[in-house]
């Protein structure tokens, strides 16, 4: 393979733009200069105090007793985390999207049988679909999207961990990177074993960090296993965590310090209302996709963190989008892949509100003359 790329040196001289991209999202200026502080080392007693704070104080906002994992990575480390510490042989992913078909790939890759239950993009998961899957042979977990990114769609999780109660020895691992933070989901009460995200989504801090929940039951599983993920190891994690409060390698401390800053401020929000918020984001952009074009998700099962928008009047997304990033130094992004001028999406998550919303589209009807 040849290399085209050639040197563009960093030089810091670019304009500020407002990101309203599906992640990464704007970022408090104090959780961007909790970064600066003097660098210490990941040994020393105040690195416990920092990573034992984030990790409670994930667990108070998330209202679960689950052990929480923060690891510097980005969220696809439990994609594999997961499937390495859970899957045994057999695993069954409903695909709808982009990147759930990137989970099934990715369980592929590490040697699992993956058995898809597909759908069309833009639709969304059925739970009787699932039933049927697991009535019809064993599996060893369930791996599903919470948030499908690249199409708009919310798929229900409550419901597909509802029926997984039935079936025990089945365990219930959900990717809600794009949305956990953002939209409220009960992690016990749907018996999901493993949920995980990225800092740089809906928790609006600095890319770098992975956040994952971990069962009780799945750390017992992962005990029985002759094999498991090494960096993402439940057991070498949450051990290590409770004899040093520390992460078992070198993690990206400045970030921590960001995360520690943030948290505070979404505790102080609060879960529900932190929801409702999002919530309020979702209902009025949907309502103006639908005054001017179309909406591309199913019907009922909209994302309220990322809307996509079917491009109903042909609009020239690519151009619209550098338009609206010169014109007003706004940044939202056209569709995912082959759906690149068929839509485009907003990010609607983190510390937007709908009047920070209504600057945008307000934007994208002058340069597009809606």
């Amino acid at each position: 393979m040849v290399s085209v790329t050639k040197k563009s040196e960093y030089t810091g001289d670019y304009p500020e733009k407002t990101l309203y991209l599906p992640g990464p999202t704007e970022v408090r200026e104090d959780v961007i200069d909790a970064m600066a502080e003097p660098m210490f080392g990941h040994r020393m007693d105040r690195m416990t105090d920092l990573y034992t704070t984030i990790v409670e104080d994930t667990k108070e906002f998330l209202d679960t007793d689950q052990e929480v994992i923060v690891l510097t990575a980005s969220g696809t480390e439990f994609w594999e985390a997961t499937t390495m510490n859970l899957v045994d042989e057999k695993m069954l992913v409903p695909t709808s999207g982009a990147f759930s078909e990137r989970q099934a790939n990715v369980a592929e890759r590490l040697g699992k049988t993956v058995d898809r239950v597909e759908y069309d993009w833009g639709q969304a998961v059925k739970p009787e679909d699932i039933r049927d899957a697991l009535e019809a042979d064993d599996y060893d977990a369930v791996g599903m999207v919470m948030n499908e990114t690249s199409t708009g769609v919310r798929n229900p999780v409550e419901e597909v961990g509802d029926l997984l109660g039935d079936y025990p020895d089945t365990y219930f691992i959900v990717d809600a990177i794009s949305c956990l933070g953002g939209d409220f989901v009960d992690i016990e009460g749907s018996n999901i074993d493993a949920i995980f995200t990225s800092t740089q989504k809906a928790f609006a801090m600095p890319p770098g960090l992975a956040v994952c929940t971990v069962s009780d039951a799945a750390y017992e599983r992962e005990l029985e296993k002759d094999s498991a993920s090494w960096y993402g190891g439940f057991q070498r994690c949450l051990d290590y965590y409770d004899r040093k409060g520390q992460t078992h390698s070198t993690p990206a401390i400045p970030i921590m310090l960001a995360y520690r800053k943030q948290m505070k401020h979404m505790l102080e929000e609060g879960h529900k209302a932190r929801d409702q918020r999002h919530r309020e984001m979702a209902e009025y952009t949907r309502e103006w996709a639908r005054d001017h074009f179309g909406l591309f998700p199913e019907e009922g099962y909209e994302s309220q963190t990322v809307t996509c928008v079917e491009n109903t009047q042909g609009i020239d997304v690519a151009a619209t989008v550098e338009e609206v990033s010169q014109q007003y130094d706004f940044v939202f992004s056209s569709g995912y892949g082959d759906l690149s001028e068929e839509s485009f999406r907003i990010g609607h998550m983190g510390e937007h509100t709908v009047e920070s919303i209504k600057e945008l589209t307000d934007a994208i009807e002058d340069v597009a003359d809606l």
